[in-house]
């Protein structure tokens, strides 16, 4: 057990043992290991298999950034979840782990025969095979790849884990908790601001966690760590979150977080989230994010026991692990040699340090001849032994340019480091500039569009003196910008070990170019070979390299590889790397949980149901109900038995003979008010606005800059300055969106102020011939009478003693009203009406019989009777356009030719010869029921409704020169594989005159 461990290194609870399984087998480890740290220490290397070759593969990283050792965790019934970096996860007492991609086992798999035919799977191999015969994609290619895809097992349990959501705000947010990250919260926190202070790893420190030999201000890395950590916690005005990742930047200071609350538990408290998503908005953001360790890219790199030299450095100093029992160091950077002699001073016996450059400092030199490590200066690695583990590494050395004699080191670890990149993606995030540094052959952040300020190795500083001074100044910065005041703090720092390093492409070999594996992806097997390859089949742009070999498009996001990558391309095209690009960084920055995303949308509350004040009665009086954007609504109000075909029928004779009564709370509504709200209105809607008088109502039409209907409602002028706008149920959100772009972006001048109150007014529409006999003995305030009150006006009184908005519209074609109070007082309202109602025998009505009357008058509803390619002229309804209007949104798309010719689809009615039969919403139709198949489908029906007061079956339909087919029959094909004749007609089927709205 735990034979790699190094008494008195690292900070796990070695008092505390912790079992669990991978692959099935029991292993031992401490509270506070990974799996990543608990499989190094009992010796395991080998923890996966590649994506395309299925190679064994080994941890490289001991952080976020790792490729290969993904595996699926067990956390009880239901809670699997694939694609684990096992460097990230805690071990746990009853945590099960598997490895992913093989078969049948880990060490034996089947798929590694990808491997032997490597020549025959080289970039973009995709997009070249596969294509014959035509007939096998259906049936055998598209079906083997669609087996072979993915890494892990999609989980098949409905995911019983909770996860939860907070918004947050404060002055300062300060990204990683390294030594710059801790100084900037130091000073900000210590001048009063509000701070909070994030990291991903279990515990703050950063390199310091690694570093334990450094001193600051006389007391040892940990001691110094351990106070200042103490002292933030100890600020009220200061929170320190750690097992929080920050993955994505957007716009104005926001930052998307992840917290990981129970995934370390091996009992989870009931109740409690595994992950909150966090929304912090922030004044000001410090992002302390560190350096990424570089890969060397040559022949045999992915073997398992390879691996980042600042990875064993993290496993020994943190975690209490060798790595290795005889390593070889593999670098062209300092910083490799402190990695090196931490192995050496832990009992490891180092073999060699490897260095590409010519020259190193001569003081690390003659550190490493006092352990008795062997230097070879000015060599390269050209290959390495061992399958399942690294058993050798091939090194030669490099006289005047030539690689000269090979030899091999006999060893059981290679660790490797070509140089660090600083890590950027959040900055990127931002759209932030990103400068090259040619002398540090690395990107650096420039030009910021937020407010951010970048600290640390995440600008290309190196050592732990550096990174703190550069942290306070960053919290001094951050606070000044706040109009506050900070001090400046100096931190006395020793046997820091700061270095230089050189980053370089691909290393030089005496083998053939061809046929070496020398990996640059490691989890999607690209090769520095199928780089080249890529460049030299056109790709020019990274972009166009990275798609065509799939480098930096693995779930690391190309942490580890974007770099190599990008270096081998710049020198296969001969050109810098700023001429070949850089690929776009995008959220999240670390793979996360769709239930994190989706927070407590899960289960009923997945999508929220909106409930009108008046739903509750609806409810306790059987309505059955249907969704309707975000709403439930009352369908029908079935008695006796009745279906909904009954029920309809009767609400609609109901509501014609005497007086219906509607919850139509769910219409949006927005007020647009200020001195220009009549210019804006004007300039939104294709009716005139400015004639408009007040206490009066308009129909108003909205178009989109295509020309096409968005949406439509009855607008009533309240004052000079203020419009009652009523939208479509589903579109409430989308009018005020476009409201808000247009005013913001477009005319930005206007003074106009928009606010949506669909949900503070409780709407009740009364329609039938008694509708006014029903209402007016309620109404205080106002004069309803017909000369008084006539259609399309509107008055404010009081209603039932509630302070009203009365409306006096139809949707029905009956004489009508829509009352708007307060929507606390909807259901009293409502109740008070259905009670007085009795005596004209009121009929409550769903929203199926308002679909019936509407259609019967020939109202559209925007959405079912267009489909985002009408026009008002398609619909019919062109008189809605201001014809001396200069302009408004969509004018100029319907002067388009394309709008005017000929064919266009157009809304006409159908009846069918057979009164009975009801055509189905959506069917196709045809001109000849003859013709040959496919047929010519010509248009579709968009309504379709059995009307009782007609006694007859109705119809609306889009079809191609309708307004020029009238009385002409058309065929709607049936699944019965008949057709139903239809005749084309106007749309309006009753009350053409529209005497049923001047009932006095």
């Amino acid at each position: 057990m735990n034979e790699f461990r190094v008494e008195g290194r690292g900070r796990v609870n070695a008092d505390k043992p912790v079992k669990f399984t991978f692959d099935g087998e029991i292993y031992k480890g401490f509270e506070g290991d990974t799996v990543a740290s608990a499989l190094l220490a009992n010796g395991v290397h080998l923890m996966g298999r590649s994506f395309k070759y299925h190679r064994p593969r080994g941890v490289v990283t001991a952080g976020s950034e790792e490729p290969n050792a993904l595996i699926g965790t067990t956390r009880g019934k239901g809670r699997f979840e694939p694609n684990t970096r096992a460097t990230i996860q805690e071990i746990y007492e009853g945590l099960g782990t598997e490895s992913q991609n093989k078969w049948p086992t880990l060490q034996f798999d089947l798929g590694a025969i990808n491997d032997r035919l490597y020549m025959l799977f080289s970039a973009g191999f995709y997009y070249k095979t596969f294509m014959w015969p035509r007939s096998f994609w259906d049936s055998v290619y598209e079906p083997l790849i669609r087996k072979a895809a993915g890494l892990g097992k999609a989980p098949t349990e409905v995911d019983p884990d909770h996860y939860a959501s907070r918004y947050l705000h404060c002055d300062v947010l300060i990204v990683g908790a390294g030594p710059s990250g801790i100084a900037a919260a130091l000073t900000a926190g210590r001048a009063g601001s509000k701070v909070v202070l994030v990291d991903e790893n279990t515990e703050m420190g950063g390199t310091l966690l690694s570093e334990p030999a450094v001193s600051i201000e006389g007391q040892s890395a940990w001691d110094w760590l351990a106070a200042a950590t103490n002292e933030l916690d100890q600020l009220p005005n200061v929170r320190l979150m750690t097992r929080t990742t920050a993955m994505g930047y957007y716009h104005q200071n926001m930052i998307g977080m992840v917290q990981k609350l129970t995934d370390h538990m091996a009992d989870i408290p009931d109740g409690a989230p595994r992950e909150r998503m966090w929304r912090v908005r922030a004044h000001e953001v410090v992002l302390a994010q560190g350096a990424i360790e570089r890969p060397m890219v040559f022949d045999g790199n992915d073997c398992p026991g390879v691996m980042m030299a600042g990875a064993a450095q993290t496993f020994l100093n943190r975690f209490g692990v060798l790595v290795g029992r005889r390593p070889v160091v593999l670098t062209s950077h300092d910083s490799a040699w402190y990695s090196a002699f931490d192995m050496a001073d832990a009992g490891a016996e180092v073999v060699a340090i490897v260095d590409t450059r010519t020259e190193v400092a001569p003081s690390l030199v003659q550190q490493a001849m006092k352990r008795g490590i062997e230097t070879l200066v000015g060599h390269t690695a050209t290959g390495t032994k061992g399958r399942l583990r690294v058993k050798g590494l091939r090194v030669n050395p490099i006289k005047e340019g030539r690689v000269s004699y090979s030899r091999m080191l006999s060893c059981d670890a290679v660790l490797v480091c070509g140089g660090w990149t600083p890590s950027l993606h959040l900055f990127s995030h931002t759209k932030g500039s990103l400068d090259w540094d040619a002398d540090a052959k690395a990107y650096l952040p420039g030009n910021k569009t937020e407010d951010v300020h970048i600290a640390g190795a995440g600008r290309g500083l190196w050592g732990i003196a550096a990174a703190l001074e550069d942290g306070a100044k960053a919290g001094v910065e951050a606070v000044q910008a706040l109009g506050q005041t900070a001090d400046t703090v100096t931190y006395q720092v020793t046997d820091d070990r700061t270095g230089t390093g050189i980053t370089q492409k691909e290393l030089p070999s005496d083998r053939s170019a061809g046929k070496a594996k020398a990996f640059v992806d490691f989890q999607n097997d690209v090769t520095a070979k199928d780089i080249r390859l890529a460049v030299r089949e056109g790709m020019k742009s990274i972009e166009h390299v990275k798609r065509y070999t799939t480098n930096g498009m693995a779930t690391d996001q190309g942490k580890l590889s974007n770099m190599n990558g990008l270096t081998i391309a710049s020198d296969a095209l001969g050109k810098e790397a700023p001429q070949v690009g850089l690929t776009t960084f995008r959220p999240p920055y670390t793979p996360t949980t769709f239930g994190a995303f989706a927070g407590y949308h899960k289960g009923k509350h997945f999508e929220v149901t909106r409930k009108t004040p008046i739903d509750s009665w609806a409810e306790e009086n059987g309505a059955a109900f249907e969704p309707v954007a975000l709403w439930r609504r009352a369908w029908y109000f079935p008695q006796d038995g009745e279906d909904m075909h009954k029920a309809v029928s009767r609400e609609c004779k109901a509501t014609r003979e005497s007086v219906g009564m509607f919850d139509a709370s769910t219409l949006g509504k927005i007020e647009v008010s200020g001195p220009d709200a009549v210019e804006f209105m004007n300039r939104m809607y294709t009716n005139p606005w400015t004639k408009l008088g007040v206490g009066r109502c308009r129909y108003g039409l909205l178009l989109g800059e295509d020309g096409f209907i968005r949406d439509d409602g009855v607008i009533g002028r309240i004052r000079d300055d203020l419009f009652h706008v009523t939208t479509t149920t589903g579109g409430a959100a989308s009018v005020l969106n476009m409201m808000e772009d247009y005013l913001q972006t477009e005319w930005p001048d206007l003074k106009v102020w928009l606010t949506s109150t669909t949900e503070e007014w409780a709407t009740i529409a009364l329609n039938g011939p008694n509708a006014r006999k029903l209402l007016q003995p309620f109404v205080e305030g106002a004069d309803i009478s017909a000369d008084a009150m006539p259609h399309m006006a509107l008055v404010e009184c009081t209603v039932a003693g509630f302070p009203a908005r009365l409306f006096r519209v139809s949707f029905t074609g009956e004489l009508g009203f829509e009352i708007n109070v307060p929507a606390r007082h909807g259901r009293d309202l409502w109740e008070k009406l259905h009670e007085a109602g009795q005596e004209y025998d009121i009929c409550t009505y769903g929203t199926e019989t308002m679909h019936v009357l509407r259609a019967e008058k020939g109202f559209i509803i925007v959405g079912q009777d267009t489909d985002g390619t009408v026009t008002p002229q398609d619909a019919g309804i062109g008189w809605a356009i201001g014809k001396m209007k200069p302009d408004f949104v969509g004018k100029r798309s319907l002067d388009r030719p394309d709008i005017a010719a000929p064919g266009r689809k157009q809304l006409v009615g159908l009846l069918t010869d057979d009164p009975k039969t009801v055509l189905v919403e959506g069917a196709q139709i045809v001109a000849n029921p003859k013709q040959p198949k496919p047929m010519k489908m010509i248009g579709h029906v968009t309504s379709s409704y059995w009307s009782e007061t007609l006694g007859r079956s109705i119809a609306m339909a889009v079809v191609e020169g309708g307004f020029d087919r009238m009385d002409e029959t058309l065929h709607i094909p049936t699944e019965e594989g008949g057709t139903v004749p239809a005749k084309v007609t106007g749309t309006v089927f009753y009350d053409p005159a529209g005497d049923r709205l001047k009932v006095e």
